[in-house]
């Protein structure tokens, strides 16, 4: 949960530091962030799949085969990388050009995202690695790695936006290229971890059997699905908020970068469940997993409901650390008092479907959650903003009755109990 948390920090202190470049610069990194959200998010689910099997090799306690999925996971990841990496490089000119409200939008967000493509191959070996150190409940050296991770991402953007320490003054491109170098020495850091501790379960001593990279892809390619048409969905929000105005897509990356802020201390105790719910169901116990979902979610709800407490007390000065325009800040107060009221809704979905995702139910997982999102929620935002006229205000409100039918769903998924037989 606190490497979780440190994630958001990052992000949060990038859009500062972007932010000072004005709302265009902002709004391009925003269109080009969720853009390279969507190029990383298929290799994103391969982080799910080892953490579910090396949860269930530690459940069976196999010892020498923990690593196992690890290694299969890591050939995985760069067998996609390459490909999303230049695909996505050629529809980045066009693409953004078609999503952004303006030319010089368009041309910040294109540089941004090419910079963030250096490093799907190094998101994809990051996740995989998380996988296999949660699964072994040994998650203080992700959250050691991440955090050393992001105090070198900050300081590289700093360098590389500003032009400081003899490096150029790169602006908005900058922060994506620090952040890929960032991860790129993050994953020489796990790289090191792992040979150190993972050798006596299989780190790059046993090949995958093919059964093992069956499992992981089946578990793998869901939970990616659902990761990249959920960052399309973002990026397609930023369309449709880009036809309401440039000043409520700057707002929007500011409510959404502070909307992670909440969620990833969330995800870090879905992360948690994922291996504990894991972990039972290798011991045979399915009565030990249930309780471990509603328990994780019990203590999220708590924790969001603490967090969110400034957004809607004092939503006015939350803003002022990001949008130095008195505009922008009436424009974002009310969604994000919306937000802050709503944001435990999103803990009950993420805990359930990192547990879900811990048993291999991540076929259910992507229905529910790409249902919601592509079918209801995305066309009720382009009617409500652009067409009836209800801006920003009317998107949010809209988006928090997403999070409530998606928060019922999943639940009534963990009440069934049909994840309890998935055989990983």
């Amino acid at each position: 949960m606190a490497a979780m948390a440190s994630q958001s920090l990052l992000n949060l202190v990038d859009a500062a530091m972007v932010g000072s470049l004005g709302g265009k610069a902002l709004a391009g990194v925003g269109l080009g962030g969720y853009a390279a959200f969507m190029s990383i998010s298929v290799v994103i689910g391969l982080g799910a799949g080892v953490q579910a099997m090396v949860a269930r090799r530690k459940g069976e306690r196999a010892e020498a085969h923990y690593a196992v999925p690890l290694n299969a996971g890591l050939v995985l990841g760069f067998a996609l990388a390459v490909p999303i990496s230049l695909l996505f490089w050629l529809a980045s000119r066009p693409a953004m050009g078609l999503l952004a409200p303006d030319a010089e939008v368009a041309r910040i967000g294109s540089a941004y995202l090419d910079m963030r493509l250096l490093s799907v191959w190094a998101v994809a070996m990051n996740f995989c690695y998380r996988g296999y150190w949660n699964g072994i409940n040994r998650p203080l050296v992700y959250m050691r790695t991440l955090v050393i991770t992001h105090v070198i991402n900050v300081a590289l953007s700093y360098c590389l936006i500003f032009g400081h320490l003899g490096l150029p003054a790169l602006g908005a491109a900058g922060a994506g290229l620090g952040t890929s170098l960032a991860l790129y020495i993050g994953s020489a850091l796990y790289l090191l971890q792992t040979w150190r501790h993972g050798r006596a379960h299989g780190f790059l001593r046993e090949w995958p059997p093919g059964l093992t990279f069956r499992h992981i892809f089946r578990v793998s390619l869901p939970n990616g699905v659902q990761q990249f048409f959920f960052a399309g969905g973002l990026t397609l929000l930023f369309w449709v908020i880009g036809r309401v105005g440039t000043e409520e897509v700057a707002v929007a990356h500011i409510l959404i970068t502070l909307i992670l802020f909440l969620i990833l201390p969330a995800i870090g105790l879905g992360l948690a469940a994922a291996s504990l719910v894991g972990q039972a169901l290798g011991r045979g116990d399915p009565d030990d997993a249930y309780r471990w979902g509603w328990d994780v979610t019990r203590v999220a709800i708590v924790l969001l409901f603490l967090l969110a407490l400034p957004m809607w007390l004092t939503p006015d000065w939350v803003l002022g650390l990001f949008l130095k325009q008195p505009e922008l800040v009436e424009l974002g107060r009310l969604p994000l008092m919306i937000t802050g009221l709503a944001i435990c809704l999103d803990g009950v979905a993420i805990v359930f479907t990192q547990a879900l995702l811990g048993a291999g139910a991540a076929r259910s997982v992507m229905v529910v959650t790409l249902a919601v999102q592509w079918f209801f929620f995305l066309p009720l935002a382009y009617i409500i903003g652009p067409v009836l006229g209800y801006g920003l205000l009317g998107i949010w409100l809209a988006q928090a009755v997403q999070r409530l039918i998606t928060s019922l769903l999943l639940c009534g998924l963990w009440l069934k109990r049909g994840w309890a037989g998935i055989e990983l």
